[in-house]
């Protein structure tokens, strides 16, 4: 199953390992720490004109994404009940 994270971009459900609302982003050094290590691997992929509102984690990539945590957790919950 696939999961619509914004734009025009889908992601594999079994590819998500985590969606994080994106104030997570400078809560935490270890949070920091990520972020920071993903973009010097050039793993940041922004998606959307709009504000980023959630971060999605995958096996591969880090993305922002302009739609909320919560959204994107209903719909992974939803393809998990499936």
């Amino acid at each position: 199953m696939y999961i619509h994270v914004g734009g025009e971009k889908i992601v594999r459900t079994s590819e998500i390992v985590a969606i994080f609302d994106i104030t997570i982003e400078s809560s935490s050094k270890l949070s920091k720490s990520f972020m920071t290590g993903a973009q010097k691997r050039k793993q940041i992929e922004d998606i959307g004109e709009e504000e980023a509102k959630s971060i999605v984690v995958t096996t591969n990539k880090v993305i922002y994404s302009p739609i909320s945590s919560s959204t994107l957790k209903k719909r992974a919950h939803h393809f998990a009940a499936l």
